[in-house]
């Protein structure tokens, strides 16, 4: 899925901390003192900073927004989103961006501008752990370029967020690490609070009443990068020490399957690139905008409309994922074309049978006009659906005008379905 509104907010790499007061301002130097210590990784100059109040924080990250995020990308994911149920028809993408980072941002450190900002804050001092995570933002720009390393994935979705997770998941351990060892403690000695530790980004309920109401895929993605990318970091450091410190950022992780599944990035196991299915007349679709669907995606898409326990033991066997939006060049028509690949036919066939469940969820229309055992033909909110299973393929036409335009991608498919009826 294309992460915009993930991308923008991992720009600032921000935290939801209040800031410190100014007589903590001068331990930014001990602290990244520390900081070096625990990953081999020496300060290169001095971090810059600047305090804003909360009236500031709101008109810069709108510039931001317009500076780095350009309508037509905005208005791209929303409709994605929508399209794939993951936000309801009347969600605004924009707005929740700028509502939700306002909330939320509290002390953030802008790696475009290689300053970090704290926020004036009414609440009070904040503990210097909190300032070890930006700092941790800023040494790991100072060795490896953190917007290079970002965009460098800008072509893929997916490994996108999989980087995103490696900036904000070695903060999130560093600054978890920071704090624990001032109780004469590690994160390498307990597995019990490394877990807790992890876990402590998601004791926020009711605090944040934007972030409480936004779709469950803006909670999840926003959240994987500081969780799962903890417990990632974590995994490396236990088989390559302080040198896995740089190593995620030299050997990055290629999805967010090796994120979630550490052994794979150990392994170099690579996503599969499913073909996508084709539309009778392709010269009278544009491309709207496209882009992979990883493992977290199917897990998050599963979970909303099945359950947690089909989520997890169905999503780890994905092995790739892609979509389109087609845009028809006579009616402006937005067609969904997708595809995933999955690690047997089995796993392909339950994930089938589970897609169907996800179309009934998201349309209030879900009429069947033909089924066999491997495809599903019909009328969904947004016009005709056709659902297939080949193999260890799973493709997906939707929101065609009618099933003449989907003729050519599986011309047998669909004539074993209609006479199926």
């Amino acid at each position: 899925m294309k992460r915009t509104f993930l991308a923008l907010w991992l720009a600032l790499a921000a935290t939801a901390v209040c800031a410190p007061p100014d007589s903590l301002a001068g331990d930014i130097d001990s602290a990244l003192a520390d900081l070096a210590k625990m990953t081999g990784l020496k300060p290169q100059r001095r971090v810059a900073w600047e305090r804003i109040d909360r009236a500031q924080v709101r008109r810069y990250l709108e510039e931001r927004v317009n500076e780095s995020v350009k309508p037509e990308e905005i208005r791209a994911e929303e409709i994605a989103l929508k399209k794939f149920g993951f936000a309801p028809p009347d969600f605004d993408l924009k707005k929740t961006m700028v509502d939700l980072l306002s909330e939320q941002a509290a002390a953030f450190y802008d790696y475009q501008k290689k300053k970090l900002f704290l926020v004036e804050s009414p609440s009070g001092p904040m503990e210097q752990t909190a300032l070890v995570h930006e700092l941790a933002h800023a040494l790991a720009d100072q060795h490896f370029h953190l917007k290079k390393y970002i965009g460098r994935a800008a072509g893929n979705d997916d490994g996108s967020l999989a980087r995103m997770a490696v900036m904000e998941g070695q903060a999130t351990w560093l600054m978890s690490e920071y704090l624990t060892q001032r109780t004469g403690q590690s994160l390498r000695d307990s597995p019990l609070l490394l877990k807790l530790m992890s876990r402590a980004s998601e004791m926020v309920g009711g605090q944040y009443p934007v972030f409480d109401r936004a779709p469950l895929y803006l909670r999840e993605t926003l959240l994987f990068p500081y969780i799962q990318g903890m417990l990632f970091q974590n995994a490396v450091l236990e088989k390559l020490d302080k040198a896995g410190f740089a190593e995620v950022f030299r050997r990055p992780p290629a999805s967010t399957q090796q994120i979630l599944h550490p052994e794979k990035y150990f392994a170099n196991v690579q996503p599969v690139h499913p073909r996508l299915p084709e539309l009778a007349a392709p010269r009278a679709w544009r491309l709207f905008t496209d882009g992979e669907f990883g493992e977290l995606d199917h897990a998050i898409l599963i979970r909303q409309y099945i359950g947690q326990a089909e989520s997890a033991e169905l999503a780890p066997h994905w092995r790739g994922g892609a979509f389109r939006l087609l845009e028809s060049k006579m009616d402006r028509r937005l067609a969904l074309v997708y595809a995933s690949e999955w690690a047997t036919p089995e796993a392909a066939q339950q994930f089938f049978r589970l897609y169907q469940r996800v179309l009934r969820g998201k349309w209030k229309k879900f009429e069947i006009d033909s089924e066999s055992a491997g495809a599903v033909a019909g009328r969904g909110d947004d016009g005709y659906f056709l659902l297939q299973r080949q193999g260890g393929r799973v493709s997906s036409l939707e929101g065609l005008k009618s099933q003449a335009d989907a003729a050519s991608a599986a011309p047998a498919a669909v004539a074993s379905a209609a006479n199926s009826r």
